[in-house]
């Protein structure tokens, strides 16, 4: 008979006493944007608009075919993270963007540099769209920030 051992899987989190990697974008920004997400997240995407039964018996149907075409895309809560993420300096912005990718892939916190090193190239005019366009990214950001060792929840009893 053989017995088969069950595999510990590596943890997520860097040791207890490691140095955290300094990032630019305090960890209460991070856990403000992710917050906010959330809240975005939890608005109901299936209900329907309240003012028209279709979206095709309003007045200008051109405009109603190549708008939006999501009645949330204009939500306030939406706007003011738009406006919030473009607001911040580039190196924040970067930081943002490496941790949305440093927790939504397989990585450690050791992959920090390099990772932050893509997202710098990668950086341009359009990251506030390509973070909101992001399925996911507000866990993508708590698992990043958990990557290298911060947490909303820290952060929150900080301020206490």
């Amino acid at each position: 008979m053989t017995q088969v051992k069950a595999m510990a899987e590596p943890t997520a989190t860097t040791q207890p006493d490691a140095p955290q990697p300094a990032l630019a974008i305090a960890t209460d920004t991070v856990c403000f944007i992710i917050d906010k997400l959330r809240e975005y997240d939890a608005l109901d995407m299936f209900s329907e608009p309240a003012e028209e039964s279709s979206p095709l018996e309003g007045e200008d149907i051109d405009e109603t075919l190549e708008g939006p075409g999501h009645e949330f895309e204009q939500a306030p809560v939406l706007q003011e993270l738009a406006a919030f993420i473009g607001d911040l300096p580039e190196d924040e912005q970067i930081d943002l963007v490496a941790l949305a990718w440093l927790g939504r892939n397989d990585s450690i916190a050791d992959d920090w540099p390099a990772v932050r090193e893509e997202a710098a190239q990668a950086h341009s005019a359009r990251t506030v769209d390509y973070l909101l366009g992001t399925p996911l990214v507000a866990d993508f950001l708590a698992e990043g920030m958990a990557l290298l060792g911060h947490s909303c929840d820290d952060s929150a009893a900080e301020q206490l």
